[in-house]
């Protein structure tokens, strides 16, 4: 809301209508004017949701095994820079060899009602290069001519040879070392084939007067579907981009349908990169064929536990041996087999141990630190590796219990996993402790163990991957 009220002040004052407030924002495609939908269209929107589901799947295909290879051999600063060159060259190149070569789109000038200054480029006066408007204008007016230009403005070649192109110019930029993204190469990918089957109905069912513009924004809203996976979320953004409510129907059938139509081969284009890059972010709901799993399936053991009181030689070892994010604090004085590692008193983090170390409480401790003194380092902790100790130190005692958390997240071990999941969905876990009937530790599950297998629903089987997670 605050944002909104300052861009429109802003905007007010550059368009020199002080406190009018009434401007649609940065993302503005036009409004539609006029614009309707009979019921036997319908279907053809859904099934161009279910082509733009198939082409964000193949996109994602594509640009999945890209990444791949960038990552292995794209691997410096300067290899970076001129592959960021490369693209520019090429896409420059491109798109004056199709100007020139492919079917010389020359439109009379005047025909573009978006473009104020047309480009010329291999045409005679008084024409502009359809082609050519296409690749120089700015993405959001090549954008804003294939949604609100007339019919006869780009011909067929013109706007295949462009989708094609643009297309697979789009799947080599989306992952440079580069500040870009996927919003509005996808939108004019998806409206340049989506313009296309408007042209092509207008001309079977002329007595129709099919307007292609309506046409292209189903197209795109497909294709960004199709890659993304969003759907109300996209729905909202593009009915609110384009001031046309009236189109939100047709917009929500394609969505979803392309939606359905690409989750058949793979997932979205950022969870692909996101599982690619070994994070390990939870989905929404449990990984599918989990149901009849146990908590002690997934749980790591044996646990690396601390005594109430320990050392700060044995607390600096653990610290260098593991890279834990949290360490539960247990009572072993009653620990008979290898089943269990103590009685569960409580949770120590790590930055938390290593901050007592610094601060050298070891040597007194009845002086207790505040929580300020814990967020002094934070966001960025100090590795354990800046840590110094005397080994005349070594065996002094450090009292874990007025820093320790008395009372963390535990389960018992016959639980089953998706109830584990949701607990770590729901409240945000890193990691959660597993205990026996007697309130012993048994286990941890952190939230690499459960995000390191994934599951995806394909056309025939379900393929479960493994996650490379990154440290």
């Amino acid at each position: 809301m605050v944002s909104t009220f300052t861009l429109n002040i802003f905007l007010s004052l550059i368009k020199g209508n002080f406190g009018d407030l009434s401007n649609p924002g940065l993302i503005n495609f036009g409004k539609f004017q006029d614009i309707n939908y009979s019921l036997f269209e319908l279907p053809i929107f859904i099934l161009m949701g279910s082509l733009g589901g198939l082409i964000g799947a193949l996109f994602n295909y594509l640009n999945i095994k890209l990444t791949k290879f960038r990552n292995r051999y794209v691997d410096n600063k300067l290899l970076n820079i001129l592959e960021c060159v490369l693209v520019a060259s090429t896409s420059a190149v491109i798109g004056f060899l199709l100007s020139f070569f492919v079917n010389k789109d020359c439109q009379p000038i005047g025909r573009d009602l978006v473009s104020k200054y047309p480009v010329q480029l291999f045409c005679d006066d008084g024409q502009y290069n359809a082609m050519s408007g296409l690749f120089f204008q700015t993405p959001e007016n090549s954008l804003r001519s294939l949604f609100h230009n007339p019919l006869g403005s780009f011909n067929p070649i013109t706007l295949s040879t462009f989708g094609v192109a643009y297309f697979f110019l789009a799947v080599w930029t989306y992952g440079l070392a580069i500040p870009g993204g996927l919003f509005i190469p996808s939108l004019l990918a998806g409206a340049a084939w989506g313009r296309l089957i408007g042209v092509g109905m207008s001309y079977y069912f002329t007595s129709l007067h099919i307007d292609p513009g309506k046409y292209a924004l189903i197209g795109a809203a497909s294709t960004l579907a199709g890659l993304l996976r969003m759907t109300l979320s996209l729905t909202v953004i593009l009915t609110e981009a384009t001031g046309d409510i009236s189109l939100g129907l047709p917009i929500m059938f394609s969505v979803l349908a392309a939606k359905l139509t690409g989750d058949l081969f793979n997932e979205g284009i950022f969870d692909m990169h996101i599982s690619l890059s070994g994070i390990p972010l939870l989905d929404w709901d449990p990984p599918a064929t989990t149901e009849k799993l146990n908590i002690q399936d997934v749980m790591s053991h044996p646990v690396v536990v601390f005594k109430e009181r320990e050392t700060v030689g044995h607390i600096l070892q653990i610290l260098k041996k593991t890279h834990h994010n949290g360490y539960p604090v247990v009572d072993d004085s009653q620990v008979t087999d290898s089943t269990h590692f103590g009685l569960l008193k409580g949770l120590i983090l790590r930055h938390q141990l290593i901050t007592l170390l610094k601060k050298k409480c070891f040597l007194n401790n009845d002086f207790l630190l505040k929580p300020k003194d814990f967020r002094e380092y934070y966001p960025r902790y100090i590795d354990i590796k800046e840590i110094h100790i005397d080994d005349c130190y070594l065996n002094y005692e450090l009292d874990l219990r007025p820093y320790m958390n008395l009372a963390p997240y535990s389960l018992t071990e016959d639980s089953n996993l998706p109830r584990v999941f949701r607990l770590f969905r729901g409240l945000g876990l890193r990691h959660l402790i597993i205990v026996d009937k007697r309130n012993n530790v048994v286990g941890i599950v952190t939230r690499v163990d459960l995000a390191r297998y994934r599951a995806h629903v394909g056309l025939k089987n379900t393929v479960v991957s493994e996650l490379k997670v990154t440290k």
